[in-house]
């Protein structure tokens, strides 16, 4: 019998047109990464604006996200966007792009290298695509429903340990929601016991990449925007994982709330631990 090479499947109408989307959210985000990278030397010297308690924004954030909306409005007039800085009251409808343009501001200010650019694409409710560009490191990470998830050129998946004594644990502090410190506490003591560690980095949008890539097992944070999360949610899943809120209810990328994320083993575990707390 002669030996045929196996063709792989040609990708559906719908998949091409979610890495559409992706390829505008990519260069956008680029450009976005572009503007911060150019502005990283001088960064100690730039003014910060207080938002909230420990929240903080500068001219570089709002300079990345209209570079961001003008390149998503020169492709795609007709999208709305969601940014953390310009337009965080927006309502997403059909074809909506949500959008932080630097994610881990107070990283960046003070010279410490996690911070990112994350898009998420969002189609009548549901997540199509996501990127997040790591910009002191220059990776980017990518998703597309229904197509997997990539690291550059190398598709990722979530981690295989299914153990928690061997996992490393992602997280965020309640910083400006200090209502949630308490049970936060409880949460972070019960994971520190049982695992062979936990980082909390800054940047949300880099810590599920992490979990995309493996590099974590699993995350959880209280409380997250929309913006923070969009994207990473999207690439988690396309990872093989899977990404809930703290009551285990689908996150949907478009709401404030909890989350917790990780492979299927390690998230029923985190989240068994922490709503145990």
């Amino acid at each position: 019998m002669q030996a045929t090479d196996h063709v792989a499947p040609a990708p559906s109408h719908d998949v091409i047109a979610r890495r559409a989307l992706l390829a505008i959210a990519v260069s956008a985000a680029d450009a976005a990464a572009t503007i911060i990278r150019d502005r990283a030397r001088d960064a100690r010297t730039i003014p910060w604006e207080l938002k909230s308690h420990s929240d903080f924004v500068t001219e570089v954030d709002t300079a990345a996200e209209r570079a961001i909306r003008d390149v998503i409005h020169a492709r795609m007039p007709t999208a709305e966007v969601i940014g953390e800085e310009l337009s965080p009251a927006a309502v997403a409808r059909g074809v909506t792009f949500v959008v932080d343009p630097l994610d881990g501001t107070t990283n960046f200010l003070h010279g410490f290298p996690v911070y990112a650019v994350s898009i998420g694409v969002v189609t009548d409710g549901v997540l199509d695509a996501g990127v997040v560009v790591d910009v002191p490191h220059g990776d980017r990470y990518t998703g597309v429903r229904g197509a997997g998830a990539w690291r550059n050129d190398e598709r990722i998946s979530v981690s295989t340990i299914a153990d928690p004594s061997r996992a490393l644990i992602g997280t965020g502090f309640p910083f400006k929601h200090l209502t949630y410190l308490d049970l936060y506490q409880r949460q972070f003591a019960a994971v520190v016991r049982t695992t062979s560690g936990i980082r909390r980095a800054g940047a949300a949008a880099l810590d599920l990449a992490s979990v995309a890539s493996g590099a974590f097992d699993g995350f959880w944070e209280l409380s997250l925007a929309p913006w923070d999360i969009a994207a990473g949610v999207l690439i988690v899943r396309e990872a093989g994982g899977l990404v809930t809120d703290l009551d285990g209810n689908e996150v949907t990328g478009l709401a404030h709330g909890s989350l917790v994320a990780g492979s299927r083993v390690m998230h029923e575990w985190l989240l068994h631990t922490l709503r145990s707390q």
